[in-house]
């Protein structure tokens, strides 16, 4: 198969497995041969981070129970704790046009401290200090149901020795070898 790039650059491969993440579904529209059709609309996940100045009372995780009318793209805002205690919460959702807007907005913050106060009342007022975002590639919008990711293989898009993953967040990529399996049987 030939990929073509943007800067005009082909590249020839007998295999392809198309694992770009955010980045998947740009790639896939390089790939000569490969009917557009085949290729889903990305969105943009935006999940910010806030910290929390001074040491949480936790020293564990906490992942409130989800609302899924309210967290169609994601599970709520939870805590985690980096290896030197410190805080960090989120990610929420928020729609973005591109993938590399990753400002986390302060004004976010309110909506930080009614989440976080859903399990932790006690959080003080001015506690919470913007942190940082990353990015989760969709293939479902704002407002529409969750669409798990998509694997596709040369039986749906007909293009021998190629593998589409499309909508597939990091720790799903970079850890299933359920994934790693899928795929190698597409390709077989």
């Amino acid at each position: 198969m030939l990929v073509t790039t943007l800067d005009g650059t082909r590249l020839l491969a007998r295999t392809l497995v198309n694992a770009a993440g955010l980045h998947a579904c740009d790639l896939a529209r390089c790939i000569d041969g490969l009917d557009p059709r085949h290729v889903p609309t990305p969105h943009y996940a935006k999940g910010n981070y806030f910290t929390l100045a001074g040491r949480a009372p936790f020293q564990h995780l906490i992942y409130p129970a989800p609302e899924p009318d309210k967290h169609l793209a994601g599970l709520g805002v939870h805590l985690t704790l980096d290896l030197g205690g410190q805080a960090k919460f989120g990610p929420d959702v928020q729609w973005v046009e591109r993938a590399d807007d990753l400002q986390v907005d302060p004004a976010r913050g309110d909506a930080f401290y009614a989440e976080v106060r859903r399990y932790w009342p006690g959080l003080a007022d001015g506690s919470l200090q913007p942190g940082y975002a990353g990015m989760r590639p969709k293939i479902s919008g704002p407002g529409e149901p969750a669409a798990d990711f998509l694997l596709q293989g040369p039986a749906v898009h007909g293009v021998p020795g190629l593998v589409n993953l499309f909508g597939i967040e990091s720790p799903g990529l970079t850890s299933s070898l359920a994934i790693g399996q899928a795929v190698a049987d597409l390709l077989a």
